[in-house]
């Protein structure tokens, strides 16, 4: 457990799941970045040392023999040894567990790999687009920027297309999860395994968990050209494979990080070109801009706000010293409008070059095994967009997750139109 340090800066409360209910407290990060070294923040069970600079994060993500992902795990609270065992999952892992887990299912989130599915993510969006655009307006977030994204991991993995609602649902737990209440029992889904012991303290984890083992267990019976095939059958040159946890976690992971993150960048993307319409002309203008958009979509959501790590050594950072075993948290969503980096970081800039964000991690070993797959997603959503010269409009302020994890939009009324 980290202390609190002696004469160390306190840090502006930016724990509080409420905080975020009206979006991200930026004045707080901001008093935080331009704090000389690192603050401290209080946490419940002891603090943590807060890490908002860019320079900081960068430096931080691509040390991982210092800065560990293993050792007390990503989450700001500490785990009991038990708890870290059960909940161990790819990102919380440091070199060799790492970097095997890795081989063994990265092959199948290689740019190359992923470009093969560009069809799918099309007709799926076309789909989801076009039933918008005959309504004329409504929640985005349950019409285009939830299904989109769930859709398109469902299909890849190989899981019923109408079972897509359902994993929808858990996830919405799973942020919950991150808050400071939970609206379901814990012994919902069936669930008899103590919170402690389950991701994101959710008894939906029980029920990702069941579901996923129902498919490992389908495939290995009837292998088909999918996602959870290549998991269930995933063995290195050595002949090592994934054990029964692993598998499992892992598809909790996927499907978890395959569908909240992007959906929640889409949510603050369809925002974000409603509210600077001038934006979005520039691109229908000139689609040459359309990756350079999806980047900045990514930069402006912040889809994960934050990750934390613990040092393995005695370690100067920002020009503060820390010492073995402290907490240290990487706040992406800091280092993402940190003006030392980026020229006007509170403007939406669909052209901003060199865009440095931080939405799939600071790089290094933990650089997010989806990103490739999330990209595809936001560059086909615009390209199916501009094709129909369509204009959107919000209609009201969006209902936000109570979460300083996901940066969720859980819906968001809006209306849509294509224009000549």
């Amino acid at each position: 457990m980290s202390t609190a340090p002696t004469e160390a800066p306190l840090s502006p409360n930016v724990t509080d799941a409420s905080l975020y209910l009206d979006g991200i407290p930026y004045d707080r990060f901001a008093e935080m970045r331009a704090t000389p070294g690192l603050v401290w923040h209080d946490y419940h069970d002891g603090g943590f040392w807060a890490v908002t600079r860019h320079a900081d994060v960068r430096t931080m993500s691509r040390d991982a023999e210092v800065f560990s992902s293993a050792v007390g795990h990503t989450n700001l609270w500490d785990l009991e040894a038990d708890a870290l065992e059960a909940r161990r999952s790819l990102i919380d892992t440091d070199s060799p567990d790492h970097t095997r887990l890795r081989r063994l299912v990265a092959r199948a989130f290689t740019p190359k790999n992923i470009r093969r599915w560009e069809d799918t993510v099309r007709v799926i969006t076309a789909e989801l687009l076009d039933e918008f655009v005959e309504k004329g307006q409504g929640d985005f977030v349950a019409e285009v920027a939830a299904p989109l994204p769930i859709r398109v991991i469902l299909t890849m993995l190989g899981v019923p297309v109408e079972d897509a609602g359902y994993l929808v649902e858990l996830s919405n737990f799973l942020v919950e999860g991150t808050g400071e209440t939970q609206s379901i029992p814990p012994d919902a889904f069936g669930n008899t395994t103590e919170l402690r012991l389950l991701p994101f303290n959710s008894p939906a984890s029980h029920a990702l968990f069941e579901y996923g083992e129902k498919m490992g267990e389908m495939r290995r019976n009837d292998p088909q050209d999918d996602l959870v095939t290549s998991l269930v059958q995933a063995e290195a040159e050595d002949g090592d494979r994934l054990s029964g946890s692993e598998y499992r976690n892992l598809f909790h992971l996927l499907v978890f990080a395959g569908n909240e993150t992007t959906r929640t960048a889409l949510s603050h993307g369809a925002m974000a070109l409603a509210d600077h319409p001038d934006q979005w002309q520039r691109v229908l203008d000139d689609p040459s801009l359309i990756e350079s958009a999806t980047e900045e979509v990514l930069r402006w959501s912040s889809p994960v706000m934050h990750m934390r790590r613990t040092t393995t050594k005695e370690v100067e950072l920002a020009g503060t010293t820390l010492g073995a075993g402290e907490k240290v948290v990487m706040w992406y969503s800091s280092a993402n409008r940190d003006d030392a980096v980026f020229d006007d970081p509170f403007a939406f800039d669909v052209g901003r070059q060199d865009n440095a964000h931080f939405s799939f991690g600071g790089g290094g070993p933990h650089l997010c095994l989806g990103a490739y797959l999330a990209r595809l997603e936001i560059i086909v959503l615009l390209e199916e967009m501009a094709k129909r010269k369509l204009h959107l409009t919000r209609l009201g302020e969006p209902v936000r997750a109570p979460s300083n994890f996901v940066h969720g939009v859980l819906s968001v009324d809006m209306a849509v139109e294509a224009r000549a």
